[in-house]
């Protein structure tokens, strides 16, 4: 059975936090999502507006109080002075299936410092061992490869690809890549 917590938690790794999302996070979610690589991978509309980054605290409440979504910002750097690095999130929350889909974009100055990796390990460990899924599912657009090695570092598995799986904002149809981490093989951590 899943177990969902009565308040988003704050999860912490040493170098990082995973925390939830607060009403003066917009600024930076906004700025972030200016970089068109966000909307090249994501479900994030192209032309990201202020107004989408206002959404984005109530959003995720919504999210968390009909259990299909838990989302965290991502940041590191001692308290009073963090960096955003980023946003995390369990979503398409199966509770009678005990999975869930692992999803994530960063900042385009936090790639490639193993940030990315760092939070996906640690929400992938919460979801295992506090919250009871069994399987959690990361797909990744085809074109995405470092996104696709992200997930591979962090331990998750290469499946398949899944052909003309999403529709872009601009009717693309493009390929997916799913992986995976199972609770029981799952020892990344």
């Amino acid at each position: 059975m899943i177990w969902w917590p009565s308040e988003i938690p704050t999860l912490q790794d040493g170098l990082i936090t995973l925390r939830p999302a607060e009403e003066s996070d917009a600024l930076d979610v906004y700025e972030a999502c200016q970089d068109p690589l966000i909307a090249l991978f994501t479900t994030l509309p192209t032309n990201y507006t202020r107004e989408h980054a206002a959404s984005f605290y109530t959003g995720g409440l919504a999210g968390f109080d009909s259990r299909r979504e838990i989302r965290f910002v991502i940041t590191h750097g001692y308290p009073g002075e963090e960096v955003f690095c980023g946003v995390i999130s369990f979503h398409s929350v199966d509770l009678n299936d005990h999975g869930a889909e692992i999803g994530y974009w960063m900042a385009g100055p936090m790639r490639g410092k193993g940030i990315g990796t760092r939070a996906v390990k640690a929400l992938t460990h919460y979801g295992f061992t506090a919250m009871g899924f069994r399987r959690i599912e990361g797909l990744v657009d085809a074109e995405n490869k470092a996104s696709q090695a992200l997930l591979l570092s962090a331990g998750y598995q290469f499946e398949a690809t899944l052909r003309k799986k999403v529709t872009r904002d601009d009717g693309r149809q493009v390929d997916m890549v799913l992986f995976s981490a199972i609770d029981d093989q799952w020892t990344s951590l």
